[in-house]
């Protein structure tokens, strides 16, 4: 039953659930195309590994204090978790979306000269996934969504 009572874990499983929720009604907002798809996807707006790392470092830190050992653990560990999200994981998604360029270029060019639609499908291209990592400021917001998700959360634990 402790399991229940963890502020922290549950704050963050929260802000992830809130976070990737909100993605579906913030870019028919931005977009007027409706995709429930994005509710399990990675990237977009806000990060929802942002949310639950500042949420579980805020639950953290409220908890324990932000002078506690732990606290500082989990903060380093968020900042690195932010840092991947918009460095390594948005670099290899613009690769994915040149590859999978690439790629496409690729068979069109072999389609129009060798008459490769008639032939057949051969083998079946999986693409890349491209929406890998995030903007800055989806980072930004995604860890502001956390923070206030565990104030808020808090005197209900």
């Amino acid at each position: 039953m402790e399991l229940f009572e963890n502020f922290p874990l549950w704050a963050a499983l929260i802000a992830i659930t809130f976070a990737q929720t909100i993605k579906v009604p913030l870019h028919f907002i931005a977009t007027k195309e409706f995709r429930p798809g994005l509710t399990f996807s990675t990237g977009g707006m806000p990060s929802s590994h942002s949310a639950a790392v500042t949420a579980v470092t805020t639950g953290i830190g409220m908890e324990h204090g932000v002078s506690s050992g732990l606290f500082a653990v989990s903060c380093v560990l968020a900042i690195i978790i932010m840092f991947d999200a918009t460095g390594i994981r948005r670099q290899a998604g613009e690769q994915a979306i040149l590859l999978n360029m690439l790629v496409k270029d690729f068979h069109r060019f072999v389609s129009e000269a060798k008459g490769w639609s008639k032939k057949g499908e051969y083998e079946k291209q999986k693409e890349l996934k491209e929406l890998l990592g995030h903007q800055p400021i989806e980072v930004f917001f995604g860890g502001l969504t956390g923070v206030l998700l565990a104030v808020l959360l808090y005197p209900l634990f």
